[in-house]
């Protein structure tokens, strides 16, 4: 088709913290696709420098965060028209770590609301406008987004599911507002929601408010569910949700005994470890259909 990208043509990668740049990377390269990395200084892992040692049609520049014109100008001389964000960006980081150069300085500041989304949603349309069209950060990796149905030995019971149907209204809510996109329930009860902080820190703040209740009496059950939705409206492009090991080793230390992802729109890295972690800590983890 006469739409389709040259497998030929230089794929570019932003690459955030975490394994998800890897993987995309990996994919890419199953494809074909030679991949220019744009590394984030402040994020990315040092070892995507002996990534593309040991590929010749995988090159890495080292960007700081604010550095919006050295991007597109990189990607240019490259010749990127297309690319992808992948691995997470702090949100603590985007709003108060970063060293703005004059183009992301002027876009700053036309921002309506100062939330991850509205940014990464005007650097999108910044890129386009200089020809540099960002795609689906699941392009290469949709055999990695989760199924419906429960994935785990054992399914939620009868208490976990009502803190599910409870907290799926409570995360929609939020996520509306690009606050987080996980809470964590007990007895129906919203005990953490995520903001800045991250989903594994969230889950771990919950952990040490049961541990308060347990020092006296309390009508809230002890076991924890965490709930992971993706935005209403969520652009595929950015900030999918993803979830991994970590998550099952937090979830595990806050003797959270539950997990519900939504289906279609959240990622699992290493499904079967993940699946294997969570079925030796006795947690459930069931993927609901959207709505």
């Amino acid at each position: 088709m006469a739409n389709e990208p040259d497998p030929k043509q230089p794929l570019g990668l932003i690459a955030g913290n975490g394994r998800f740049p890897f993987l995309l990377l990996d994919a890419a390269r199953a494809h074909g696709r030679p991949v220019v990395v744009a590394a984030i200084r402040e994020e990315t892992d040092v070892a995507m420098n002996a990534r593309a040692a040991e590929d010749p049609c995988t090159t890495v520049y080292w960007l700081s965060l604010g550095e919006l014109s050295r991007l597109i100008e990189t990607f240019q001389q490259e010749g990127v028209s297309e690319a992808v964000m992948a691995g997470q960006v702090k949100h603590k980081q985007i709003f108060s770590s970063i060293r703005p150069d004059w183009r992301l300085a002027k876009l700053l500041l036309n921002l309506r609301t100062r939330n991850t989304n509205m940014l990464l949603g005007a650097i999108a349309k910044v890129l386009s406008d200089e020809g540099i069209e960002l795609i689906s950060s699941t392009s290469f990796l949709e055999p990695l987004l989760a199924r419906a149905g429960v994935l785990t030995a054992r399914a939620p019971n009868e208490q976990e599911r009502k803190d599910i149907a409870y907290g799926r209204e409570v995360a929609a809510a939020f996520a509306a507002y690009d606050i987080g996109q996980t809470v964590v329930i007990a007895g129906q009860a919203c005990v953490a929601v995520e903001a800045m902080e991250g989903t594994d820190a969230t889950i771990a703040r919950a952990g040490a408010l049961m541990r308060t209740f347990e020092e006296g009496p309390s009508t809230l059950e002890r076991g924890l569910t965490v709930v992971k939705v993706a935005k209403p409206k969520q652009d595929m492009r950015f900030d999918v949700p993803v979830v991994g090991e970590a998550t099952i080793m937090a979830m595990h230390e806050a003797h959270a005994t539950c997990l519900s992802l939504e289906a279609e729109r959240t990622l699992i890295f290493d499904r079967l470890a993940v699946v294997a972690a969570a079925d030796a800590a006795g947690i459930a983890i069931v993927a609901q259909p959207q709505g």
